[in-house]
């Protein structure tokens, strides 16, 4: 990946594993996008905090952080519980002496009509999805506003902008840290803080969610295509600390949802009605008795890739949005200038006719 110099007040993500190590602390580590992103992290030789619920996986990440040149300690703990999250915060301050970045990852869905779910179940996806990432925020500010100074990394999707069927409960936490993220980033504006807030809106990642989250339809859950796999949104994730942006939009599918929803969310909803439903499932039927990670892990499922590597792409589209907006505005802009140009030949060409006219009738008299 190519280094990006730096922003004032961005992390410095070292390449040299000489050089002093940034400290950072993932949630999620264990399987997915935040295994990913642990190895890329690794890679640069940084000290990394690993934290999921379970304890046999974490191992497996460290020990591959190791290896790859990084150094790791894991932290086995549920996210929904703030206090082991301030604990895990400390834990990595205590053993590193800062913390440098931390992203947000660890997620919870369950697949399923909104009338074939409990509230249990709709609460679980809350407060793993949503509150996970409000008490990781939490813990790296208590440390970072401290410091002034660290970069905090949420692990969005483009459903933090559209809600699809089967998944209201993911889509509702999403929304709901996007507006967690803006209302934080103005308090920390305001403070004049150096902490630096990105979110990164995700399109369908080839992870093993797929494989182990809860479902009520008739069958097996599967990424919307397109797909991406999880090393893409791992080096997103680095770019991100290295120059923090507002947002990063990762792949065309992601403009497509966002800006089709700014435009013509109505119709959207229909064209979701009619795809969206088959999209997110596959032709298997889907065991009764299929265990799943709600309430608990499920051992041994634990990686980085999904069962979608056929058709995962290892390359995607990623700029920030505030660059991507300027081009509806720019199109918007240049529309306007278009039809004032075409407004004002008419009405010259209107003006012409009529002094032709009266230069006629004057010369006829």
């Amino acid at each position: 990946m190519t280094s990006i110099a730096p922003t004032p007040g961005s992390v410095r993500v070292p390449e040299n594993p000489a050089q002093s190590p940034v400290v950072v602390v993932i949630t999620g580590a264990s399987a997915g996008v935040g295994r990913a992103t642990a190895h890329r992290f690794a890679r640069a030789g940084c000290s990394i905090g690993l934290i999921a619920r379970d304890a046999e996986a974490l191992e497996e990440v460290r020990r591959e952080v190791g290896d790859l040149g990084g150094r790791a300690i894991a932290m086995t703990l549920d996210v929904a519980d703030a206090a082991a999250m301030f604990a895990a915060a400390d834990r990595v301050a205590a053993a590193f002496g800062r913390i440098d970045v931390w992203v947000n990852d660890a997620m919870a869905t369950v697949f399923s009509p909104v009338w074939r779910m409990t509230p249990d179940e709709f609460r679980r996806v809350t407060e793993v999805t949503y509150l996970g990432f409000v008490h990781g925020t939490m813990a790296a500010l208590r440390h970072m506003r401290l410091a002034n100074h660290g970069t905090i990394i949420q692990i969005g999707s483009a459903l933090a902008y559209r809600g699809i069927p089967l998944q209201s409960a993911y889509c509702g936490a999403k929304h709901a840290i996007r507006g967690f993220t803006d209302s934080l980033r103005s308090e920390l504006i305001h403070e004049r803080s150096r902490i630096n807030l990105s979110m990164l809106q995700l399109p369908a990642v080839n992870t093993p969610q797929f494989d182990w989250a809860r479902a009520h339809m008739p069958r097996s859950p599967r990424p919307v295509a397109p797909v991406v796999e999880p090393e893409v949104i791992a080096n997103a994730v680095y770019k991100a600390a290295q120059k923090p942006a507002r947002e990063y939009w990762i792949g065309l599918s992601t403009l497509k949802v966002i800006f089709g929803n700014m435009l013509a969310p109505g119709l959207l909803d229909r064209y979701l009605a009619r795809t969206c439903i088959a999209g997110q499932q596959t032709d298997r039927a889907i065991d009764g008795s299929r265990p799943d990670n709600l309430n608990k892990p499920l051992h041994g499922l634990h990686r980085t890739r999904g069962s979608f590597g056929s058709e995962a792409l290892d390359h995607a589209f990623v700029a920030p949005a505030s660059l991507l907006r300027l081009g509806p505005v720019a199109a918007l802009i240049g529309i306007v200038a278009v039809a004032f140009a075409a407004q004002a030949s008419a009405s010259e060409r209107r003006e012409t006719g009529i002094e032709r006219y009266r230069a006629r009738n004057q010369r006829s008299r």
